[in-house]
């Protein structure tokens, strides 16, 4: 019987630990998931094809390798934008960008020549 209680507490003892580390892999996932939906809010109108008569988007297919895969020059692209494109920065937080930048960085790159490659000039 003593056995037994000794046994729980010890493995009580290591359900904190393991559920630290779970937690500590999950908060990437979670950035990249919040940074899927502020992606969704924010940019699919213009950089995914959301209608099949559509022929092509009117910016780039975005992925990890976009503006060769630099975190920080993505984040400082969307927060400043350029001509063809609004700067974010009046209406979402830095962490917000950063995670959209998480969400990109999970995305693969678009097949070379393909027409959700290229924008229209």
């Amino acid at each position: 019987m003593k056995s037994n209680i000794l046994a729980c507490v010890f493995l009580l003892a290591a359900l904190p630990s393991a559920a630290a580390a779970q937690s500590a892999s999950v908060a990437p996932d979670a950035k990249a998931t919040a940074g899927r939906n502020l992606f969704t809010q924010h940019c699919v109108v213009c950089h995914v094809k959301t209608l099949i008569t559509a022929a092509r988007t009117y910016g780039p297919s975005l992925s990890r390798e976009s503006l060769g895969g630099q975190e920080e020059v993505l984040s400082a692209f969307i927060s400043e934008g350029d001509s063809n494109m609004p700067g974010f920065k009046l209406s979402l937080q830095p962490d917000e960008i950063g995670a959209i930048v998480a969400y990109l960085k999970t995305l693969p790159a678009p097949p070379p020549g393909s027409p959700a490659n290229t924008a229209p000039r």
